[in-house]
């Protein structure tokens, strides 16, 4: 049977606006709608036939609304549109800590005087030497880099649509005042596309249209934050928050939001972060959904006993408190192979691939299988070279045939479903580690709950007394509502590091004291305390002295490779969680005459046959090589190729690799045409077959110099 693929993008932005002012603190609303939400919407208008499933969280859409019709004002297009030779000191800095905001391999390197602007400024920069590197930029480098900041997140979509945007990409440099207006007033004409252009595809049959809770809370945290106990029964929980009102409330705003701007009522619902619980079964259905989707990892641990496998490939039924709805469960693999994988590899490649593994599915499922394909729809893209445009054609153009698979939305796919399975019991967790750890646990979290339990606690007692004009209780009640997003929390703890976290703390802080000035009440002093901690990037050690490992894929001693400098792989993707660990860490080092690398992968890679998984060592300067090795264990030579590209040619070398429970590899300095004072950038990726699997380190390559007979002695230290 020909598998079904149901795409649903989850389209979502929290509520940046500030409520004194008016004024959105984050342009992420108008940037992404100018790439990812215009780009996904003329996609899917290219291929009418493939049937897809868009999620548009109303804090979004909301704030697309508030942007266009003018309620409210965008911080960062004003500092665009200042004159740069009227810039004040700290918005100089300002616009040189925010506006190179974006991923500097696809959308900032490729673009020469973007690029020089950000190496000008520099990659790092010490808190204390803003002002004097604000200083190095003249009016005409300001103004330069205020365009180029809008200009990169406009998306293939938008620079077909609007010739304006690629005469400004060609022009590149020396730009003026005018050519400031010129791409906010497209900005602001695009961001008046989306909602008739969205709402047009589901009025055309091309896509379905679903919404999540009104401001993206976790919703079984808001019934009971005591349920987190359920999946870490070991947590440390703060004081118990229960609000199941705020649950309801949430969900039918979100669903009366969606019907009013969209012109229907949503059948379908994604639970913000995929977050579930029983709690939430009749609450939804009260509100007249049909269906929500959760996680593949959820549905594994629903069921137990003899109950069997459950497959997420097949719709289930879900009763809780006499209400019952559809359930379909994301499939991972698939989703994260969009999110995190193929963006590093050739589109029609990485698209063969996608349709081979869906295709797999139909092969080895009974019935009619359909496969959930669940994922962010705005933050991939701009890991993608041309934001996603090649790849999601050539998967759309296969589907449109036919080619392995088709595609429906997730309405259709249940309708059409021979059979919907009962599910007996429902796990309380999320799309992340089936369990809330991320948003609560921390000490960080748990302050933040702490407080929004007190600002919860006086507004309702405000609410009991009946003193307070209604307006002014509904303005407060909204505050709230807005501080129970899940991105606040998503922020706190140790899970994701962003250079943004203090203003997403702030902003939390803030919509709770918008409660309290809602109502003419003094705010309390602790919401003025910053509860994010900066506990700044810890740097990665360099050798400190020479060592010759014995290359045999173990750690003989702790002391073998304490002198390497030190890699330890952390997900880098602030807004998105990655699930998968291909590696955990890299250390490298040498002696007087070879560089020694080690690799910690996954157990599962080391544990293949030869030839299923393999690594690169990407020798970027000062002349590139790739050094080639398999992952499968045993000791073997490494191939060393000279270039990169169909120029490249076989070295011989000496190239050692032993693989048991790491990888280590060494390779003589000779070989790589490199003498003492060379300074020698490299990376490391992970292969499945031809797909790129990683690519270490995320940011800026590894580097050393190479050593000469005097390095331990510049090295030391008392």
């Amino acid at each position: 049977m020909t598998p079904t693929v149901c795409f649903l993008w989850h389209m979502h932005q929290p509520s940046y606006v500030d409520r004194g002012t008016l004024t959105a603190r984050l342009p992420w609303v108008r940037l992404h709608s100018t790439k990812a939400y215009y780009d996904m919407v003329t996609l899917a208008e290219r291929f009418p036939r493939v049937g897809q499933t868009f999620n548009l969280v109303p804090s979004l859409i909301d704030q697309v609304l508030d942007l266009v019709d003018g309620r409210v004002q965008d911080r960062h297009a004003h500092l665009t549109l200042t004159p740069a030779g009227d810039l004040k000191p700290d918005e100089r800095v300002r616009l040189l800590q925010q506006f190179f905001m974006a991923n500097w391999d696809t959308m900032i390197r490729p673009i020469p005087r973007y690029w020089d602007l950000l190496l000008k400024r520099g990659t790092t920069v010490a808190p204390n030497q803003w002002p004097s590197v604000a200083r190095r930029f003249s009016t005409q480098d300001l103004l330069d880099l205020q365009v180029w900041f809008n200009l990169t997140w406009f998306g293939f979509a938008a620079r077909a649509r609007f010739p304006q945007i690629d005469a400004l990409r060609a022009k590149g440099e020396r730009f003026g005042e005018e050519d400031k207006r010129t791409v906010i007033e497209t900005q602001f004409a695009i961001m008046r596309e989306i909602v008739p252009r969205y709402r047009a595809l589901e009025e055309q049959g091309i896509a379905e249209l679903t919404t999540s809770p009104f401001y993206h809370p976790i919703l079984p945290l808001l019934v009971d934050s005591d349920c987190a106990a359920r999946a870490v029964p070991a947590a440390r929980l703060p004081p118990r928050f229960a609000a199941p009102d705020d649950a309801r409330e949430q969900l039918a705003r979100g669903a009366a939001f969606h019907e009013r701007v969209f012109g229907r009522r949503p059948a379908g619902l994604w639970p913000s972060e995929g977050s579930v619980s029983p709690e939430i079964v009749p609450l939804a259905a009260s509100q007249g959904f049909r269906w929500m989707a959760g996680d593949q990892g959820v549905l594994a641990r629903s069921v137990v006993g003899d109950e069997g496998e459950a497959s997420p490939y097949l719709p289930y039924r879900v009763t809780a408190d006499g209400a019952s709805l559809t359930m379909v469960f994301r499939d991972r693999v698939l989703s994260d192979l969009i999110g995190f994988t193929y963006a590093r590899n050739p589109p029609e490649s990485a698209a063969e691939d996608f349709i081979g593994r869906v295709a797999a599915i139909g092969a080895r499922e009974p019935g009619r299988p359909m496969a959930a394909v669940i994922l962010d729809g705005e933050n991939p893209w701009e890991a993608y070279p041309d934001g996603g445009e090649a790849f999601l054609t050539a998967v759309y153009r296969r589907l449109d045939a036919s080619a392995g698979a088709r595609a429906a939305t997730i309405s259709a796919a249940i309708a059409d479903a021979p059979t919907i399975r009962p599910l007996l019991r429902l796990h309380s967790g999320s799309w992340i580690n089936q369990n809330f750890a991320i948003w609560i646990g921390h000490p960080e979290d748990n302050q933040a709950w702490a407080l929004l339990r007190n600002t919860r606690q006086f507004l309702a007692a405000q609410g009991a007394e009946g003193r307070h004009d209604p307006q002014g209780m509904a303005r407060a009640w909204d505050a709230l509502y807005a501080a129970e997003g899940s991105d606040w929390m998503w922020w706190y703890g140790d899970d994701f590091s962003t250079p943004l976290a203090g203003e997403f703390d702030s902003l939390f802080r803030s919509h709770l004291a918008a409660v309290y000035q809602s109502l003419d009440e003094p705010v309390p002093a602790a919401l003025r305390h910053a509860i994010k901690v900066d506990r700044g990037e810890e740097p990665a050690r360099e050798p400190m002295r020479l060592m010759s490992p014995t290359i045999d894929g173990r750690a003989t001693s702790f002391y073998e490779w304490w002198s390497a400098s030190h890699y330890r792989v952390r997900s880098d993707a602030g807004q998105m969680y990655c699930p998968i660990g291909y590696l955990s860490q890299l250390a490298y080092g040498f002696d007087l005459d070879r560089f020694y690398l080690r690799l910690d992968p996954a157990p599962a890679l080391l544990g293949s046959p030869p030839g299923r998984y393999t690594g690169r060592c990407h020798i970027l300067r000062p002349d590139p090589f790739v050094l080639t090795f398999d992952l499968a264990k045993g000791e073997r030579p490494g191939v060393l190729m000279r270039g990169e590209g169909t120029d490249d040619e076989v070295v011989s070398a000496s190239a050692r690799v032993a693989v048991d429970r790491i990888v280590e590899l060494s390779i003589a300095f000779a070989d790589l045409g490199v003498t003492v004072g060379d300074r020698v950038e490299f990376v490391v990726e992970l292969l499945e077959g031809p797909v790129e699997l990683g690519r270490y380190p995320h940011g800026p390559p590894c580097a050393f110099v190479v050593p000469g007979p005097d390095f331990e002695a510049t090295m030391w230290s008392a």
